[in-house]
């Protein structure tokens, strides 16, 4: 695993910073999701499309099934067996497709379309909770007094501006801030609800799992149309995997155990107890517990824990998107490493500027965080769904359980996914079908490219020349060999590159060192130094060098060709000449490639509008020679 000379490594992956700086760190970014569950996910429950009246038994079997989730989903599911699930430390369903389908190729097309369309929800995800999480806590306002409620919308769009201008700074500044943020937060939840409950003990008695049987059993198709509401209390599982690689799995435990569980449950309790004295505070519940005087403070504390709440899916978007440009499912994109101590903390502008554009139109449309409810929480639980799927091939092919243990944790889990996967279907009327539509969206974007690029390479292969012919074309004409070092980019590590054809076609010239360089990336996040580069000698000054970077690293040329030491010749990037190839792509009415006319302009247009590889590679923009190749699609 390759890391900075600072960096050590530890059984969760790259953090070098001590324990207690990580966990602060994950509070404030990957808590900040479920962290700010209780403002809304109690009160849909009464209020929502599928709400239930407030009566003593629908109470403590809504808490109960609430305390459960939390329990079997996030503290079992994720917390114990998912987060062991890790790519080399890093998480999500990238890195866990990644995973399992380096060692199965009859299944991978399967295995590929669920990780795909569950990286593209998490996309829809990124847009949906910051909206539903800022303007349910700016709405706190209009309790204080009605005089707020026409500066709710735009106090929210203005507060989601400011955090996505922020988020060049990097993950690790922002969550070391956002951090003692979070644990006042949990405090005050936690204390607010402790009240409560001392004021009514008995909703303790929802801590029995046989009250949320008896719910279910007793409201009947009700009863199970609520659960897409009590899913909101676990929303922030995928994102809390996702940004795994940004804090480390012990970071991330930790946390959990000492100070996001015990003041959520506490806080949701407390709710209860609310409602049981009050059953008209399930209008707004959360806020309710507050007193009269902590009314503005706290709103402007759960402003800024919403905020955080935000941060947690905006940095799982990019460590994704990071993750699917080096695997091939996204066109090349400027990332910007922000911090020299964890290397999986990224910034990604492109992506940042297009989260902030999805999550400000949602807010306009919809105006209020109960409408936006509606369309909450099916994105998150088929991705929740299809990580089970993924975990039960880990337990076998990494894991080495038997079948039958393997089938057995993953049918434990698949149990409450499919139940909450289906409540949230009931949702689709009401507005899930927007998640679904958005995912799609970015589904045929991805699935595109990686077809797109799979046929390119299929046509460019059946151009290449054998490597033995053309060294004897060389030795035969002895054409002039200039003295210097040229570098030849190619994705295929056989034949010759098509950019040394064309200059050699068109100067008759060739240099005296000859590098056909491929660089390819590993299904594991991290590489270590000597499992870098491969290098063979071809013969007339020709060398066929493979440089391997894992998914979750950014490919340095660069620096990674002046490392190597051969025999022959001594390399430096400033004396050396590097030859890409850039694909003009002229779309066809009729191509050999089996797509619609329209997918393919859409291909054309993602290639054309791919970040330089240049900089990708991180090349001496002064050494490089652009050749073009113009291909029919």
């Amino acid at each position: 695993m390759t890391r900075p000379d600072h960096q050590t490594e530890n059984a969760d992956g790259i953090h070098h910073q001590p324990l207690p700086l990580l966990v602060l760190g994950a509070l404030g970014v990957v808590y900040g999701d479920i962290g700010t569950s209780p403002l809304y996910a109690l009160r849909e429950c009464f209020v929502g499309v599928h709400g239930v009246p407030p009566t003593e038994a629908n109470v403590l079997g809504l808490l109960s099934l609430i305390c459960w989730s939390l329990m079997m989903v996030i503290t079992v599911k994720y917390l114990v067996f998912v987060l062991r699930a890790d790519n080399g430390g890093e998480g999500g369903i990238l890195a866990l497709m990644a995973l399992v389908t380096s060692g199965q190729p009859k299944r991978r097309w399967v295995l590929v379309g669920l990780g795909v369309f569950g990286a593209s929800l998490l996309y829809a995800d990124g847009m949906l909770t910051p909206a539903i999480s800022v303007l349910s806590a700016v709405e706190g306002l209009s309790i204080a007094t009605p005089l707020f409620q026409p500066y709710i919308l735009p106090a929210a769009v203005a507060i989601m501006v400011a955090l996505f201008f922020l988020q060049h700074y990097g993950t690790g500044k922002i969550g070391v801030v956002f951090g003692p943020i979070v644990i006042v937060w949990f405090a005050a939840i936690g204390a607010l609800g402790a009240a409560s409950i001392f004021q009514h003990p008995g909703v303790l008695r929802a801590l029995d799992p046989l009250y949320g049987l008896e719910f279910l059993f007793k409201e009947g198709w009700r009863g199970f149309a609520v659960l897409g509401a009590v899913f909101l209390v676990a929303t922030g599982g995928e994102a809390l995997y996702a940004d795994m690689g940004h804090f480390g799995r012990r970071a991330i435990q930790w946390g959990w155990f000492c100070a996001a569980l015990p003041c959520l449950l506490l806080n949701y309790f407390g709710q209860g107890a609310l409602v049981l004295r009050d059953p008209a505070a399930v209008a707004n519940p959360f806020y309710l517990l507050v007193p009269g005087w902590g009314l503005i403070p706290m709103v402007i504390l759960a402003t800024l824990a919403t905020v955080i709440a935000s941060q947690a899916v905006i940095s799982g978007a990019f460590s994704l998107t990071r993750q699917a440009i080096q695997l091939g499912y996204c066109p090349r994109l400027e990332i910007r490493q922000t911090s020299t101590r964890e290397i999986g903390q990224v910034y990604l502008p492109s992506i940042n500027w297009m989260l902030m554009l999805g999550t400000i139109l949602l807010m306009l449309a919809f105006r209020e965080s109960g409408n936006l409810a509606a369309a909450y929480g099916i994105a998150v639980s088929t991705t929740m769904f299809f990580t089970t799927l993924f975990l039960y091939s880990t337990a076998r092919q990494i894991w080495s359980w038997r079948p039958a243990a393997a089938l057995a944790i993953a049918g434990f889990f698949v149990i409450p996914d499919l139940g909450f996967f289906a409540a949230n279907l009931l949702k689709v009327h009401d507005g899930g079908w927007l998640p679904l539509l958005m995912a799609s969206g970015i589904y045929l974007l991805m699935s595109t490219w990686e077809q797109g690029r799979r046929y390119l390479r299929s046509r460019i292969q059946e151009m290449l020349l054998p490597v033995d012919l053309f060294l004897q074309e060389a030795a035969d004409h002895a054409p002039l060999r200039v003295p210097g070092i040229a570098v030849f980019l190619s994705n295929n590590p056989t034949g010759i590159p098509i950019t040394l054809l064309h200059n050699y076609k068109h100067n008759k010239v060739l240099h005296q060192t000859i590098v056909l360089l491929t660089v390819q990336t590993a299904a594991v996040p991290y590489l270590e130094p000597e499992e870098r580069a491969e290098m063979q000698c071809l013969g007339e000054g020709f060398y066929r060098l493979i440089l391997r970077y894992g998914f979750c690293e950014m490919p340095d040329v660069s620096a990674a060709l002046a490392a190597i030491h051969p025999e022959a010749f001594t390399f430096a990037p400033m004396d050396a000449t590097f030859f890409l190839g850039r694909e003009v792509l002229v779309v066809r009415r009729h191509s050999p490639w089996p797509a619609w006319h329209w997918r393919r302009r859409l291909f054309a247009f993602l290639s054309h509008n791919a970040w330089d590889a240049t900089r990708f590679f991180s090349l001496p923009p002064n050494r490089v020679v652009v050749l073009g190749l113009q291909l029919e699609v």
